[in-house]
């Protein structure tokens, strides 16, 4: 099998799962794809809502009799253990894959050890092909749970230039552009939970619903969750049909978390003193500021009370990546954890 053969069915397997990301949860969103003998792409699956089979059994079941002799390429090692499926090793070998390759380790004592059963079959094993792409990618929120014992949680906010989140009578719409909104809308039709407060609630009266193109609802809808102490409206237009609602009476932080489950990819959108809290906590995993070329020069501050006092006790991200969209900056930030 060549490397370009191999870098391209790692492509497939990152694009199918980054398409089911958000139904798969509490299962992990797998991707993989079956090469078979002459290097040719036989089959492609991604990890089915949960108690449907796993990314590498629908690829198999693609591929057919194409698989025997064929090389599996899958974002996470094959799982090892009989839950409400069977263990995806035990697929492979019985259909006759010769190797296989995966990106990232199981960490789950339970699941993990499928790379030893294979190799005792006589499969040949190749580790970590592609391991920071796929970590980075669809498997990081569920991997950050697994080593952590709790959601992957992403602030996202919109500000002009300076800071602001909001002008100085309270309008926010549109501080940013509509190719950001767009991109937000596509972001949220992919996650587990989108958290905001009561005040954003009361200020905006947010849908929190991820939207298509053409504005139907996306087929995937995350959990909306409003968190606070404060009562909001029957009719608020985040308690509708369109998507679930949990309403959390609370300001911890840790109990707001340990209530969304196993849903482990989680988006905060606001308000400032919910962005705050949860930076206080150590409860921000990444950020993804929007930032517009627009100054407002006072009004609402993106943040509030983020529990820093001085300089010194400054909250401080590195830069993961910086893109261009529409006439907004998108920054994407990660905690520096050496300062």
């Amino acid at each position: 099998m060549t490397a370009p053969e191999i870098a391209e069915a790692l492509q497939f397997a990152l694009d199918a799962s980054e398409a089911v990301r958000g139904t798969t949860s509490p299962n992990p969103p797998v991707g993989a794809v079956i090469l078979d003998a002459d290097g040719a792409v036989a089959g492609v699956g991604a990890t089915a809502p949960p108690g449907g089979p796993h990314a590498e059994v629908r690829a198999l079941e693609a591929a057919g009799e194409r698989a025997r002799g064929g090389t599996a390429v899958v974002t996470l090692e094959p799982c090892n253990h009989t839950g409400r499926t069977g263990p995806c090793a035990r697929a492979l070998i019985e259909a006759g894959i010769a190797t296989v390759y995966y990106s990232v380790a199981d960490p789950n004592p339970v699941a993990g050890g499928g790379a030893d059963t294979l190799r005792v079959a006589g499969i040949t094993v190749h580790p970590g092909l592609g391991a920071e792409a796929v970590a980075r990618g669809p498997l990081r929120a569920w991997l950050h749970r697994q080593h952590t014992g709790r959601p992957h949680v992403t602030w996202k906010y919109a500000a002009s230039m300076d800071g602001r989140s909001a002008a100085a009578d309270g309008t926010s719409k549109w501080i940013s552009g509509p190719e950001s909104r767009a991109r937000v809308h596509d972001q949220r039709s992919r996650l587990d939970a989108i958290i905001v407060g009561t005040g954003t609630v009361l200020a905006d009266d947010p849908w929190l619903t991820a939207r298509l193109p053409d504005g139907e609802l996306a087929p995937h809808q995350p959990l909306r969750v409003v968190v606070g102490m404060r009562e909001i409206p029957t009719s608020a237009r985040v308690l509708d049909d369109s998507a679930p609602t949990l309403v959390l009476r609370t300001h911890d932080i840790g109990e707001v978390l340990d209530a969304l489950g196993d849903r482990p990819d989680v988006l905060l959108e606001g308000g400032p003193r919910l962005a705050g809290a949860f930076l206080a906590a150590g409860c921000v995993d990444r950020i993804q500021a929007y930032l517009a070329p627009v100054v407002l020069g006072a009004g609402e501050a993106a943040v509030e009370d983020a529990g820093v006092g001085t300089i010194s006790d400054a909250l401080r991200f590195r830069r993961e990546r910086v893109e261009t969209v529409g006439s907004d900056i998108l920054l994407t930030l990660v905690p520096d954890r050496d300062n």
